[in-house]
């Protein structure tokens, strides 16, 4: 019963030869799949900047990092809808997609995924490409928050994503 249980929470998916585990957000999957070619002229693209690690002193030492991709649905009134999450590492090499159906964020709604300190996969130059839409124009926030260590001092800083253009 109990591994039924962690299996209904937790799904893996496989991606260059590793297995990932991913949750499972169920109370913000989309019972229909929307038809994506008819959305195509709304869909946003936003580029994420992530920093998994910085150098340290030299360009062989490195401190590793935690992140936060922080998704936030900024209007009062309207849901978001995300049907792409992907990260990506220094080299431009898809590490992981985060969701393989479309999502959607309530209003004032956030969600976040959390890049661990160990998972050095994606590098001082790792990124996420996330493809949003609405049914009105909309202004969501997205950002990364990067904390670490050195030693007894802590920091922490953010980075904000930008719009490009899609594919």
């Amino acid at each position: 019963m109990i591994l039924l249980l962690a299996q209904s929470l937790c799904s893996c998916k496989k991606n260059q030869g590793k297995e990932v585990p991913i949750e499972i957000l169920d109370d913000h999957t989309l019972d229909e799949s929307p038809d994506i070619n008819a959305m195509a002229s709304r869909i946003h693209e936003v580029y994420v900047p992530i920093y998994s690690d910085i150098y340290n002193q030299t360009r062989d030492t490195r401190t590793l990092l935690t992140a936060t991709l922080s998704i936030r649905n900024t209007s009062i009134r309207d849901s978001l809808f995300i049907n792409k999450i992907d990260y990506y590492n220094t080299q431009g090499d898809l590490v992981r997609s985060y969701i393989d159906q479309s999502i959607y964020l309530r209003p004032m709604e956030t969600i976040d995924y959390v890049i661990e300190q160990k998972d050095t996969s994606g590098g001082s130059g790792a990124n996420f490409i996330i493809h949003w839409y609405a049914k009105r124009p909309l202004s969501p926030l997205f950002q990364a928050v990067m904390v670490g260590g050195l030693g007894a001092q802590a920091f922490s800083f953010t980075t904000e994503g930008v719009e490009v253009e899609p594919e």
